[in-house]
């Protein structure tokens, strides 16, 4: 996000009377080549030059922290990591020094590797998928946004043991 949208926005939604809803900051997107396969599939590659000029290096974890910091501050309820898996030390960064509510977007490429893999035999695709999950989970994300929602949520409502 740019910088004071996350103000504006909290600013707006709380005149309106919608301050309860909730403001997810883009604070940690990085310029990433995982993006690729969503960006073919929806004919959204730049047309010319690039759009790291608004995304974070992928180098530089403390700038990340710096703008989730600064998101925090202007109202942002839960910081975004994007992409996830190349970035679950960034993730277990904001959770452990910020103790803010970090959603993990699992993108494109991210599952398209491992369809891709799982399709040449490579891989079994829902473990794969699964220790993906967990691996986010275990970094501290308490959002996953990812393309295997549906089957996730398939897989454990089918797998999880009788309520206690």
């Amino acid at each position: 996000m740019m910088d004071g949208n996350v103000g504006a926005t909290r600013r707006a939604l709380d005149e309106a009377g919608f301050g309860r809803v909730g403001v997810l900051a883009y604070s940690a997107k990085f310029a990433s080549s995982f993006y690729g396969p969503f960006r073919e599939a929806v004919d959204s590659a730049p047309a010319f030059g690039d759009r790291r000029s608004y995304q974070l290096d992928a180098a530089n974890a403390d700038e990340a922290l710096r703008e989730a910091r600064l998101d925090i501050a202007q109202g942002a309820d839960i910081i975004m990591v994007k992409p996830a898996l190349a970035y679950l030390d960034v993730i277990h960064r904001i959770k452990q020094e910020l103790h803010h509510p970090v959603a993990a977007f699992s993108v494109s490429g991210e599952y398209a590797m491992i369809k891709a893999a799982a399709a040449r035999g490579w891989i079994t695709e829902r473990a794969a998928w699964f220790e993906v999950l967990l691996a986010l989970k275990r970094a501290g994300a308490d959002i996953l946004i990812t393309y295997w929602a549906k089957e996730a949520a398939r897989v454990l409502a089918n797998e999880a043991p009788a309520s206690s």
